[in-house]
Formats: structure tokens, C-alpha cells, sequence
């Protein structure tokens, strides 16, 4: 049976056998446009921000900004939950918190707060 890894996602990884990992690390040996990055490499690296012309630098910084799509933007928080509250919001499965904020969201509307 495959060795697998749960993330903190909650996905589940099935981790290559030894057999699959020799012939992974064969192909990136055989491959000429492949190479470890040693400290040498990492000497000579320059920043971004050295290599490209001022107005690339500007436009690759400028894509980072995150897209309406994505907004609006989640603040982490702390408050302060019953116990018995909090379990039965945990029982309630995977993307509770999510499940809060939009009753939290509801309940402004009902009050003509947002």
C-alpha cells in the first residue's frame, strides 16, 4: 500500500513508491534543460526588480493586485463562542466558517447595516 499525506486542506496525497520516485528522479536527470540550484546559482540571481526594464517590473507588480473576483478580502478575527455553540458550528462539517459569515452577513441586511 502507498505511503499517503493528509494536507491541512483535507486532501489526500498519495506519495510516489520507491520504485516511481527512482524513475522520476532518472527523467529529471536525463533531462538537459533540467538542473539543481545550487548556491551558485542562487549567488548570481538578481531580483525582479534588477533584471527587468523599470516599465515590466511595474506591470508584472501590477498583476499581483488581487481581482474583484476575489474581493472582498477575508480579515482574520477572534471572537468568542458557547461551547456548545462552537461544536454544533464544527459538526455542521467543512466550510463552517464560511456558513457563519454569510448568516453574520444575512443578519446586517435584515438590519440595513451593509
Amino acid at each position: 500500500m502507498q505511503e499517503t499525506i493528509k494536507t491541512r486542506s483535507g486532501r489526500i496525497i498519495i506519495m510516489p513508491t520507491p520504485e516511481e520516485e527512482a524513475q522520476i528522479n532518472a527523467g529529471i536527470a536525463a533531462d538537459p534543460d533540467t538542473f539543481e540550484l545550487d548556491d551558485a546559482w542562487f549567488a548570481r540571481a538578481k531580483p525582479a526588480s534588477e533584471f527587468f526594464s523599470p516599465e515590466v517590473y511595474a506591470q508584472l507588480c501590477a498583476m499581483r493586485q488581487r481581482g474583484p473576483k476575489d474581493k472582498p478580502l477575508k480579515v482574520p478575527t477572534t471572537i468568542r463562542f458557547d461551547a456548545d455553540v462552537l461544536a454544533a458550528l464544527k459538526a455542521s462539517g467543512k466550510g463552517w466558517q464560511t456558513r457563519v459569515n454569510a448568516a453574520m452577513r444575512d443578519w446586517l441586511r435584515t438590519r440595513s447595516a451593509v
